[in-house]
């Protein structure tokens, strides 16, 4: 019997809602982008994020049931990010799928935004091969995970400092690319020398942790000492550091437990040169490489509809009474 999970997504500055058919099947998936209205201050501002929030959920879950074809009659379970990110958005989240469950009659199930980010390549391939190690890269997270199974996890590795998305979205406000600094810096790089500017490599073949501050630093730094320099150049010489880095520790960890894939996974998981090295690092490592489309990437609800279907058949409902907290984080055993 299938069971259809309506999944809500609310953790920073998407609004998001997607049906998802036994965790694997996606209906729908409709995100809401909060990115315009933050561009003018240069990053999200929690008050304003939880503002558009309120304003946006209602449609986007009418838009993701209308696209799915469903009513609230069809739906078996309702999901929804209950933890990390900001407490204002997650609330909006949480209250509004707790309020959708009560009224339909049907289990609440609160997901871990994290995890979300490690089912969000099940849904592309299902035949992932396992034990994998995922690299997880955000604006607020950088971690190595051997994931041995569903619900199976062990942290290798995690930023000291600064994440993989903030650095970038730091280093992009100095260069005056606006925001987000991402797909700015991205896209920029495209046209540069990697090859430019000789950047340091944070905590080069030591260990299986991160650190990008120390390369903030010194994209700064180098740039005041070098005012005439290529930006397009600085763009893609920082971006070949943290790729570097990143995919670097990535094929050592696999190396290490074995593993029969390389998965990425969250917001830097879009950026083109690191989707590319990941591939052919993999591959050349004779591994599997799992590299979601973009829009499993960046966050969506479609990912926490696969978590929740999942967690509902191993834990069963989240109580009601149960509160989104900002700082949850991911249970590794």
């Amino acid at each position: 019997m299938t069971t259809t999970v309506l999944a809500i997504e609310t953790s920073c500055d998407e609004t998001a809602a997607a049906v998802v058919d036994d965790g694997r099947t996606v209906r729908s998936s409709v995100v809401s982008s909060q990115v315009e209205v933050h561009a003018e201050f240069g990053g999200v501002v929690p008050e304003v994020a939880g503002r558009a929030h309120v304003d946006l959920l209602t449609p986007v879950v009418s838009e993701a049931l209308r696209q799915a074809g469903v009513t609230g009659g069809d739906i078996d379970a309702v999901g929804a990010t209950i933890g990390p990110g900001l407490i204002g958005s997650l609330l909006v989240g949480v209250s509004a799928a707790k309020a959708y469950a009560l009224a339909w009659g049907v289990p609440f199930v609160g997901v871990n935004h994290m995890e979300g980010h490690l089912h969000a390549a099940f849904l592309e391939d299902p035949e992932m091969a396992l034990p994998a190690v995922v690299l997880l890269v955000s604006g607020g997270h950088t971690m190595l995970i051997h994931m041995m199974g569903n619900g199976r996890y062990r942290l290798m590795g995690q930023t000291i400092d600064d994440a993989a998305g903030e650095a970038f979205d730091k280093v992009a406000r100095f260069l005056g690319l606006g925001y987000p600094g991402g797909p700015a810096i991205d896209r920029l790089a495209g046209s540069g020398d990697p090859a430019a500017v000789a950047f340091p490599r944070g905590l080069w073949g030591e260990g299986h942790n991160f650190s990008f501050s120390g390369l903030k630093t010194s994209v700064i730094n180098y740039v005041r000492k070098h005012p005439g320099v290529a930006v397009a150049d600085v763009a893609a010489s920082f971006q070949a550091a943290v790729v570097d880095v990143l995919v670097d520790k990535a094929r050592r960890a696999a190396a290490e437990v074995g593993a029969r894939s390389i998965c990425i996974g969250g917001g830097v998981a879009a950026n083109s040169a690191l989707r590319e090295a990941v591939v052919n690092a993999a591959h050349a490592d004779g591994r599997a490489a799992f590299v979601p489309s973009r829009a499993m990437c960046t966050d969506n609800a479609a990912m926490v509809g696969a978590t929740a279907w999942y967690r509902l058949r191993t834990d069963g409902p989240t109580p009601l009474d149960a509160a989104a907290d900002p700082n949850l984080s991911l249970v590794f055993m």
